[in-house]
């Protein structure tokens, strides 16, 4: 058994974060790219049956599929990232909350997708995918976080074309990507026949515009969409809103 506390202890660059979901914790780099509050609003947004199995593409530190698997009834979830740095640090946090068995954190490209998985072989795939096209405006950022952030070794449609091969028909696709890109969004979606069903926007104050939307496709289906309220981040500077205290977990400062 390695002692991951201890490394991360010897390791300044390491930090253990409490997910404050049954116990877990996830060990990320400081200096590479971290998990934010999107990844949080899909695995909230993202519907897991009891049995089902999952894929996450370009699973980064892991976060979604062990939000997901401390969340859910699902049955065995699989990340995959084409960093092998990222996927090693995963398997540590796997390691840490004793879920190895049920999760899987592979090392691959998407876009060879068909000969790592079956097809038609998951029920549901989440992703949350680079927003920025190509390298535009990475300059300055290290590797990791501008593909991350980047359209550097897929692009969108490259997401939508696999998902569907890989999704069961009536299986679902989860993802939280960036509005100004809604219409290429949902060209794409179609054009794999993945239809959008649900679609959530997300403002960061409720006098903004959004800056982030959710979308739940379901592969082979009828067009039919459904448009959720607005999520609204924070209800001033410093404060999230109610919903997203609910979905973090966390209680409200001072009772409020």
């Amino acid at each position: 058994m390695i002692d991951i506390e201890n490394i991360c202890e010897k390791n300044e660059e390491l930090r253990i974060d409490d997910l404050q979901l049954k116990g877990y914790r996830i060990i990320q780099d400081k200096n590479k790219f971290c998990f934010g509050v999107d990844a949080v609003l899909l695995s909230d947004f993202a519907r897991v049956k009891k049995n089902e199995t999952l894929l996450d593409i370009g699973t980064g530190t892991g976060i979604i599929p062990i939000l997901l698997e401390a969340k859910t009834q699902g049955k065995h979830f699989v990340g995959l990232d084409i960093q092998k740095e990222c996927i090693e640090l995963a398997k540590k946090s796997l390691e840490l909350n004793g879920i190895a068995h049920k999760i899987d954190m592979i090392c691959g490209d998407i876009n060879n997708a068909g000969e790592i998985f079956k097809d038609r072989y998951f029920d549901v795939i989440t992703c949350n995918p680079p927003y920025m096209i190509g390298s535009h405006g990475a300059k300055g950022e290290n590797m990791e976080k501008a593909i991350a952030r980047h359209e550097i070794y897929c692009t969108f449609e490259d997401i939508a074309r696999e998902s569907s091969r890989l999704l069961k028909n009536k299986a679902r696709l989860y993802i939280i990507h960036r509005p100004f890109r809604l219409v290429e969004i949902f060209n794409t979606l179609t054009k794999y026949q993945l239809e959008p069903k649900r679609m959530r926007l997300v403002h960061p104050y409720a006098d903004k515009e959004a800056n982030m939307v959710l979308i739940e496709a379901l592969k082979g289906a009828s067009s039919r969409l459904e448009v959720m309220k607005p999520l609204i981040v924070h209800k001033t500077p410093g404060e999230y809103s109610d919903e997203i205290y609910e979905i973090y977990g966390k209680e409200k400062p001072d009772g409020k």
